[in-house]
């Protein structure tokens, strides 16, 4: 009790705290909570999951069940454990528990963050950052390297935060690669490995990354998805969206808010699903400043490269996402693709899956690869999804000792696609 003595009490007398004691965060918590991943032999199976997803909003599918031979993680609700079980064994569904208690992890990943008030001097790449931490090292490289680098500021996000980036840039002539990552803000190791791709250019001393600073201008936004960073770490580690209201619920899955066939498919225009696709295309204030900012700098920036970091699933993803249909380029992409699976390989003996964002990993519309693509005509565009494999028992959690490889190999496949792009032509 409170040196005081006064107590907050409930209507039938009960102590519900005392007075002068902090009330507990609201934080989101899954404890208990499970991470399921089942296989589907048969379309009732299929069927019987489509139907689970829109009825259950205790059960976090990781992706949409969808055809026969697919693997799908779902995270289920500790109070629903029990019942999911039993469905599993009813319809026989081939499964792994990948992880029993989910919030372990969280407090694991959250343990591995550093204060928010570090000095930016502190900033590495073997822990995780607030988004006020990640913006003052992007302004503490600036000034370190004054000739070299520009803080841009795209614009502000919903509930009023600045979009920072940074250009690097030793030839104003230099063709340009621009690099987006955290527009799901659940996906930590994006932003991390996109500080990380800052920090190589300006500090490496292999001759081959020094002329990759040298040789292209890089416009590097590392979380474009400001309010819902935030969130996840304030509030819910599992948030995606960004925060825009929508009456009793919030979030646009900004990677389905862009202008180009949107709304089409793997979106959805329910305001509490996790790929709520928004009011309309390009409606979110996120959306708006990414779009204005490619539309005003492609040609005079002459940017030529488009990537998308995300996780998980270890893929190397070019358009499509809402069509099997293939881009003129398709046989390029593909084999670029390629090439940077194969060096990851070598690199550190992690698979990774190459292929047109349809093929492989699921359709989907409305994503800012597809747009910046199809619709600004920048001919080499990506989606990458970095660690962990598809049955991680991490999901989005990953580990903070993931960090460094992670973002090490994502910078290999980069420098792999736009060595091989150039000698074809496409920086010419």
């Amino acid at each position: 009790m409170a040196a005081s003595g006064i107590k907050l009490e409930s209507g039938d007398g009960k102590c519900l705290l005392d007075a002068g004691t902090a009330p507990p965060a609201d934080l989101a918590r899954y404890d208990h909570y499970r991470i399921y991943n089942v296989q589907f032999d048969n379309q009732e199976q299929i069927e019987l999951f489509q139907k689970l997803e829109e009825q259950s909003d205790s059960l976090t599918f990781i992706g949409h069940a969808r055809e026969i031979g697919q693997k799908l993680s779902i995270l289920v609700a500790a109070h629903r454990v029990a019942d999911f079980a039993d469905l599993l064994k009813t319809y026989k569904l081939k499964h792994r528990v990948l992880t029993y208690n989910f919030q372990e992890k969280i407090d694991r990943n959250m343990g591995e963050v550093l204060p928010e008030s570090i000095d930016a001097t502190k900033y590495d790449w073997q822990h995780f950052f607030h988004l006020k931490t990640i913006y003052g090292w992007m302004d503490a490289m600036a000034k370190q390297y004054p000739n070299l680098l520009t803080v841009l500021d795209m614009g502000n996000s919903t509930q009023g935060h600045a979009i920072k980036g940074l250009k690097l840039s030793s030839n104003p002539e230099n063709k340009a690669i621009f690099i987006e990552s955290g527009i799901h803000a659940r996906e930590w190791i994006a932003p991390a490995t996109a500080t990380y791709i800052i920090n190589e250019l300006l500090t490496s001393q292999d001759a081959g990354v020094q002329g990759l600073a040298k040789n292209y201008n890089w416009i590097i936004f590392p979380c474009v998805n400001p309010d819902g960073y935030k969130y996840t770490f304030e509030h819910d580690r599992m948030w995606r969206k960004n925060r825009q209201l929508f009456g009793t619920c919030r979030g646009v899955d900004l990677n389905r808010n862009y202008p180009d066939h949107w709304n089409s498919t793997g979106s959805s225009s329910d305001p509490t699903r996790y790929d709520f696709a928004g009011p309309s295309a390009g409606s979110e204030l996120e959306t708006q400043c990414l779009l204005q900012f490619i539309r005003s700098n492609v040609e005079k920036e002459q940017i030529k490269t488009y990537i998308a970091l995300h996780s998980y699933s270890q893929m190397l993803m070019f358009p499509y996402g809402y069509t099997k249909e293939r881009v003129s380029n398709y046989d390029d992409l593909q084999e670029f693709g390629k090439k940077a699976a194969a060096a990851i390989k070598a690199e550190s003996g992690r698979d990774y899956v190459s292929g047109s964002l349809y093929e492989t990993i699921y359709p989907s519309s409305g994503g800012s690869m597809d747009w910046a693509h199809a619709e600004a005509g920048i001919p080499i565009a990506y989606t990458f999804e970095l660690r962990g494999p598809p049955d991680s028992q991490d999901l989005f959690i990953l580990p903070a000792v993931e960090i460094q490889p992670t973002a090490s190999e994502a910078f290999t496949a980069i420098r792999t696609i736009v060595e091989a792009a150039a000698e074809k032509g496409y920086y010419n």
